[in-house]
């Protein structure tokens, strides 16, 4: 019997992703598909969720304007969501996943929400990080 972790290593084998760094002790995994602009991304599982986050920029002189922005592009998001990390001025992407019923599908499609997010909004994260924040 596989550990939610070897399943899911197995799931980004099958996926057009790069495994930059895997730590079985941490449970987790970094991958990039720079094709599809994601660079990074942290798959962790923890206990029973599988957690991907991906640093997107530094946002330290963010807007109410640039926040509003943000929250709209979440509204379109299929899976995961924008968010800050604990310092509140750095931009993530993160989406938490059921590991007790985890399939391929699930895991492919966060992934290209991430992908398709960055394709659909490239400029107006390009435009938010010349503000003043630094790009990933």
């Amino acid at each position: 019997m596989s550990t939610p972790f070897e399943t899911v290593k197995a799931y980004i084998e099958t996926l057009a992703v790069q495994v930059d760094h895997e730590d079985p002790d941490e449970q987790l995994l970094v991958v990039s598909a720079e094709q599809q602009g994601i660079h990074r991304l942290v798959l962790d599982c923890e206990d029973d969720i599988l957690v991907l986050e991906q640093y997107l920029l530094d946002i330290p002189s963010a807007t109410a304007d640039n926040y509003r922005d943000l929250l709209k592009i979440n509204r379109e998001l299929i899976h995961g969501a924008l968010c800050l990390d604990e310092t509140g001025t750095r931009l993530i992407f993160r989406d938490t996943l059921a590991l007790a019923n985890l399939d391929l599908n699930e895991l492919e499609s966060s992934v290209n929400a991430l992908s398709l997010m960055l394709a659909e909004h490239a400029d107006d994260l390009i435009q938010l990080a010349q503000q003043g924040g630094a790009a990933a």
